[in-house]
């Protein structure tokens, strides 16, 4: 799985783009690009790799995901089973910063929607949406011209405007793409990502940059400002996490769907990055969630 950079041009006479999206599964592409994206979950369930964070999604989930910030959309897998007779389906709209032109965000009047914009950059749940501004977003697939880009600037003044979202990517993971954005980097990103749950290893991370492992080690502590086995296990726990919260899994099953040998590694791993124990993490999941 490599890393790729999508064009995502408008060929509809559009300053922004307005497509439904649906497929058996969602397209299993790590890949990043100019526009902004925002996205609505209508159907199916998975995990959304946005950066170097994993959330779980599903139908009435809102994302808005920044340009350039390096993202995937992967469903569970039965998705993937020939037999199945599910499918995914999203809407999806993608925009540049600049879409209504220079400056144009940058005046008083709109410079909260240009905070959005600057927020997205690593990536944004919106949480507890109102109903009606997830039925103004579809309703925009009926709507043409004039009344399209007014009906998404204000969708666009009401989301930078709600309260509850949730940040998905990490400072650390945007800084080190920026500055070091390279084949080398997107090839080992790209092992990482396919096998976070399954055999990796320093070694074949090492072979995959043309480097011994000594130097590589160097190399990606000084790019991701972590250990080559943190940045795995911490892939592995926001798995893990999003297993938990689906509930389809006990602790041990969770564990070794995530990529680890042993509960007591996972158990020890989990409390580390989490400060809290598997159980404990659920629990705290389900008190919050049924006070909404």
């Amino acid at each position: 799985m490599k890393l790729h950079l999508l064009d995502r041009s408008s060929i509809s006479n559009s300053s922004f783009t307005t497509k439904v999206n649906e497929y058996p599964h969602f397209l299993k592409i790590w890949h990043y690009h100019p526009e902004l994206e925002l996205v609505v979950i209508q159907k199916s369930e998975g995990a959304c790799f946005i950066g170097d964070g994993i959330e779980k999604f599903e139908p009435g989930d809102v994302v808005l995901i920044g340009k350039d910030l390096p993202h995937m959309w992967l469903n569970n897998e039965d998705y993937f089973d020939e037999s199945s007779t599910r499918s995914a389906k999203a809407i999806a709209i993608h925009f540049k910063e600049d879409y209504l032109g220079n400056g144009f965000f940058e005046t008083p009047e709109m410079i909260h929607i240009l905070e959005l914009f600057t927020r997205a950059k690593l990536g944004l749940k919106f949480l507890n949406l109102e109903e009606y501004l997830i039925e103004d977003i579809l309703h925009m697939l009926e709507l043409k011209g004039f009344e399209k880009t007014i009906a998404f600037l204000n969708i666009l003044n009401k989301l930078a405007k709600h309260k509850g979202t949730k940040r998905l990517s990490s400072l650390g993971f945007l800084n080190s793409f920026k500055t070091t954005k390279s084949d080398t980097q997107d090839k080992v990103q790209a092992y990482i990502f396919n096998n976070f749950n399954k055999h990796i290893s320093l070694e074949e991370a090492a072979k995959i940059a043309f480097m011994n492992t000594s130097a590589f080690s160097r190399f990606f502590k000084r790019v991701n400002r972590k250990t080559f086995s943190r940045y795995v296990t911490e892939i592995r726990i926001g798995y893990a996490c999003k297993l938990l919260i689906e509930n389809k899994l006990n602790i041990a099953g969770v564990c070794y769907e995530s990529g680890f040998k042993n509960i007591s590694n996972f158990n020890r791993q989990f409390k580390l990055v989490m400060n809290c124990t598997p159980s404990d993490y659920l629990k705290n999941y389900k008190i919050k969630t049924s006070s909404f």
